[in-house]
């Protein structure tokens, strides 16, 4: 019962010890966010399939994460449906190997102004501890000054889908 309500807590209040621009200039930056976790790497695809349910709402244009489909495939669709029927789509699915995942992700206000943008997300294991990894790369003209705004809501959504992944459940709103 402590779990799931510490849980509850660092999602709510902390950033992971390991997030962080790890590197900025002007035309690029990187964000890192790694944590160790109580998890299978099994479980991951399936919790990032699982976006509807760990995706914080505000961070949709619809306002609702239920809109929200992934699809792991290569080529698949990081997408939001509207309620007139059309997709929004967020990013794509550029390959899927055994230990990673890697997405050409434009999100949100970065859509038009990047020349780059990817997320990796992956995972390692140390002394049978895994640590999912999420990566993300950001380049084009000016970017730099965007990646604390871009690291706030990709912090968010780590935290987010970390606490899916460990509890099968959605994290508390």
């Amino acid at each position: 019962m402590l779990r799931p309500l510490l849980a509850a807590v660092l999602v709510l209040c902390a950033t992971p010890a390991s997030a962080e621009v790890v590197a900025r200039t002007a035309d690029s930056f990187t964000l890192r966010y790694a944590e160790a976790a109580d998890i299978e790497p099994d479980e991951i695809p399936g919790a990032l399939r699982g976006l509807s349910r760990w995706w914080e709402p505000a961070h949709t244009y619809t306002g609702s994460a239920a809109n929200l489909s992934l699809d792991l495939t290569p080529g698949g669709c990081w997408c939001e449906k509207f309620p007139d029927g059309t997709d929004f789509d967020h990013a794509r699915t550029v390959s899927a190997g055994p230990d990673r995942f890697v997405f050409e992700a434009p999100f949100g206000p970065l859509r038009g102004k990047t020349t780059s943008a990817r997320l990796t997300v992956s995972w390692q294991a140390t002394n049978d501890v895994w640590t999912p990894i999420w990566t993300m790369a950001v380049e084009g003209p000016g970017i730099g000054a965007m990646a604390d705004t871009v690291d706030s809501v990709m912090s968010n959504a780590y935290q987010r889908w970390l606490y899916f992944l460990e509890n099968a459940a959605s994290p508390p709103t």
